[in-house]
């Protein structure tokens, strides 16, 4: 490949007009902080996912914490934990104060392998906490049926799952409550910010208080009653994780386009599945039967042409990195797929984690490659990106 070639973003958000539209409009109105164009976006949010409540913050990682915190997870609690996702999964149960359970998975999934879950259940055991990776629902019916035999909790993190579904539902709706991120990285965007989803009423109304600094009424509620003028009790310990009427704006006109966007995010998945067909070094990522996979990012795993195993671990993952750097030396953006959490510092030195203690994640941890992928990206880059990954052995 030249050098000189037009370089492949790995991912590309989708604005138009209409974002240029309404982000004016609350500056227009002056009301910039949670308020009109934030209630809109989480009524379309509930609308596009089926959920029943949806509550907007200021980032999935906040999203997190606030479920936690409502269902009252803290000191002395466990949650179980995928080791392979972002580490702010990890990160918000140990800002509730409970201990994170990293749990294996399932290579061909990247998402929990619930006889792993099964095992690590505990007496202090309070939550499963399932990540949807790269926008492929994590088994929730199995999640749920594991939890309901126990008494615990389902937390989705669905960061990556917007548009996913399993089973015909929508990733949020099925278990305690869930977190969406609307990252830049993501199907839409917020710039940051973050989405609670819940079916459970009084729930919502509790992280909704935990969200305006523990407030028994938000600015809009009390800007729109009289008495308004007097500040509102606070019975809670509450946080600021409110999302601005801008983000909410731009929310509002990035939900109206979800359905394409998605749309054209599948069309380029189910391209480059094509185009890596015959491929023998790496393997496409997988879209198991009864789940829709909405492709917040494409990842596959680098094999070799053979069976990965911690014993090829080490060549294998030299050869991924050394294409890994030759692809974005030729201006072709790829990135690791997330990292497994058990390996970094901070929670291998909390809690005596060793690398090979999740093999599975290890794994997927050293050759997992994601792929350019945004609405709109040209087949001619596509097959651009899919020629080293074809012939792997010529830029290794």
């Amino acid at each position: 490949m030249l050098e000189h070639a037009t370089p492949i973003p790995i991912t590309m958000p989708v604005f138009g007009e209409r974002e240029k539209e309404l982000l004016l409009k609350p500056l227009e109105t002056g009301w910039v902080v949670q308020g009109p164009y934030v209630s809109r976006f989480e009524r379309e949010f509930c609308a596009y996912t089926g959920a029943k409540h949806s509550l907007a913050t200021t980032s999935c990682t906040s999203a997190l914490h606030l479920i936690l915190c409502a269902l009252s997870v803290g000191p002395g609690d466990e949650v179980i934990v995928p080791s392979f996702t972002y580490v702010a999964t990890a990160n918000a149960v140990e800002y509730a104060g409970a201990r994170p359970v990293f749990c294996d998975i399932e290579l061909a999934t990247f998402n929990i392998d619930l006889k792993e879950a099964a095992r690590l259940i505990g007496p202090r055991t309070k939550a499963i906490l399932p990540v949807s990776l790269f926008g492929l629902s994590a088994d929730l019916p199995g999640c749920l049926e594991l939890a309901k035999a126990k008494g615990l909790h389902v937390i989705e993190d669905a960061a990556c799952a917007l548009g996913a579904r399993v089973g015909g539902a929508h990733s949020g709706v099925l278990g305690t409550a869930a977190a969406f991120s609307f990252h830049p990285r993501k199907a839409i965007t917020t710039g940051e910010g973050g989405m609670v989803t819940t079916n459970d009423g009084e729930l919502a109304e509790r992280a909704a208080k935990l969200r305006n600094h523990g407030a028994e009424a938000t600015d809009l509620e009390r800007h729109q009653q009289t008495g308004g003028s007097l500040l509102p009790a606070f019975n809670l310990l509450g946080f600021n994780y409110r999302m601005t009427d801008l983000q909410g704006a731009l929310g509002v006109a990035q939900m109206e386009r979800v359905g394409d966007i998605i749309a054209g995010r599948r069309a380029a998945a189910a391209n480059y599945d094509a185009l890596l067909a015959g491929a023998q070094a790496v393997r496409p990522p997988l879209a198991p039967k009864g789940y829709e996979h909405a492709y917040q990012s494409y990842v596959a795993t680098f094999t070799g042409g053979g069976e990965p195993s911690l014993e090829n671990l080490a060549q294998l993952n030299r050869q991924r990195n050394r294409l890994m750097a030759r692809m974005e030396k030729d201006g072709v953006s790829v990135r690791q797929g997330t990292h497994a959490v058990h390996t970094l510092g901070y929670y291998q030195k909390k809690y005596g984690l060793k690398p090979e203690d999740l093999p599975m994640s290890l794994l997927a941890d050293r050759l997992s490659i994601a792929l350019p992928l945004f609405m709109g990206i040209e087949p001619k880059a596509q097959e651009r990106v899919a020629a080293y990954l074809l012939n792997p052995e010529r830029y290794i």
